[in-house]
C-alpha cells in the first residue's frame, strides 16, 4: 500500500512559530523530486515540541498542499492512547491517507499493552494504520508475533515502520504478517537491506535533503539493478551517518540551514549542533557534492 522513497518531512519554524509557506514549500519540493508519499509530525518533524494546534495545523497544511498527489501519512502517535485516538481522527478528517503511530513510550507497556493500545485504536478509528516501532526512543521493543496478531486481527493495520535496527526481527515480521503487509525501514542505512528481505520502503531522513537519490537507490532495486542501487546506498551512506552525529533531527535541519533549504530553528531541547559535529557535517555535504565548493 506504502512503498518506494517516503519523507518524514521536517517542520520548518521562523522566529520560533511554524512556517506555514516553507512546510507548503517543501512539501511541493519532495513531490517534484519522486518522493511517494509524506510523513509530517514524525520524529524527524519534531512531534514532541508540538502544540496540539500546531501538530493539527502541520497534518492539515500537508495534506491541502499534497492536494492528492501523494499519499499522507499523518503522525498520530502518542503514549496516551486517547489522545492517539483524538489525533488520528483528526488526521483522518483534515483527509490524511493514512496515520503512523509510534510504540508508546516512557510508559513502557507489555505486549498486552501494546497490543490492547492499537486494537483500540484501529477499532475506533477507520483510516490505515502504520505501526511505529523504535526501541531506542520508547524503551519498548513490540515483537514480531504482537505485530503480526494486529496485522492478521485488524485489517486497518496495513504496515509498520521498523526501526529496531534489527534484521532478523525484520524478516520475522515479513514472514508472520500477512502478503501485504508494508514492512518499511526506519533507518536509511538499512534501506537496501529490508528491501532485499521484502519491505516496501523506507520512511526517511536524508531523503530531506537528497530525494532524488533516495528515490533512485529504490527504483533501482525493484528494476532489478542491483549494481546501481549498492553504487546508491554507498554514495548515501557517509551523508546518511552525518544525519545521526547528534540527535535526530538536528543534524537534518542544521544541514538543510546551510543548504538554504529552511530557516535555522530547532525547539528545546535540542539545541545547536556543538562545533566538531557541525564541522564533519559540513565535510560530508561537501563530499557528497551538495555545498559546491562553499563551506559554513
Amino acid at each position: 500500500m506504502f512503498k518506494g522513497s517516503m519523507v518524514a518531512i521536517v517542520t520548518p519554524f521562523k522566529n520560533g512559530r511554524l512556517d506555514e509557506d516553507k512546510l507548503k514549500e517543501l512539501v511541493n519540493f519532495h513531490i517534484k523530486n519522486k518522493t511517494t508519499a509524506i510523513v509530517p509530525c514524525g520524529t524527524t518533524g519534531e512531534s514532541a515540541t508540538l502544540s496540539l494546534a500546531e501538530h493539527e495545523r502541520v497534518i492539515e497544511l500537508v495534506v491541502q498542499t499534497a492536494n492528492k498527489r501523494v499519499p499522507v501519512i499523518a503522525g498520530t502517535g502518542s503514549n496516551n492512547t486517547y489522545e492517539a485516538i483524538r489525533l488520528t481522527k483528526h488526521a483522518k478528517e483534515a483527509g490524511a491517507d493514512a496515520a503512523l503511530l509510534i510504540v508508546p513510550y516512557y510508559n513502557k507497556p507489555t505486549q498486552k499493552g501494546l497490543y490492547l493500545h492499537f486494537k483500540e485504536i484501529a477499532e475506533n478509528v477507520d483510516i490505515p494504520i502504520v505501526l511505529y516501532n523504535i526501541e531506542g526512543r520508547t524503551a519498548v521493543n513490540m515483537l514480531p508475533e504482537t505485530i503480526a496478531r494486529l496485522a492478521h486481527e485488524f485489517k486497518n493495520i496495513v504496515g509498520i515502520k521498523e526501526a529496531s535496527g534489527n534484521l532478523e526481527q525484520m524478516a520475522t515480521i515479513k514472514m508472520l504478517c500477512p502478503k501485504d503487509f508494508d514492512l518499511i525501514s526506519g533507518d536509511d542505512t538499512l534501506t537496501l537491506p529490508l528491501l532485499a528481505i521484502g519491505g516496501a520502503g523506507v520512511i526517511s531522513v536524508v531523503a530531506n535533503i537528497v530525494p532524488q537519490d533516495v528515490a533512485k537507490m529504490i527504483e533501482a532495486f525493484e528494476k532489478g539493478n542491483l549494481v546501481l542501487a549498492q553504487q546508491m546506498h554507498y554514495k548515501l551512506l557517509p551523508l546518511i551517518k552525518s544525519m545521526f552525529l547528534e540527535t535526530n533531527p538536528i543534524c537534518v535541519k542544521t544541514a538543510m540551514e546551510i543548504l538554504g533549504m529552511c530557516e535555522p530553528g530547532l525547539r528545546l531541547p535540542l539545541c545547536p549542533m556543538n562545533e566538531d559535529n557541525l564541522k564533519k557535517l559540513n565535510v560530508a555535504l561537501l563530499e557528497y557534492g551538495l555545498l559546491k565548493g562553499k563551506k559554513k
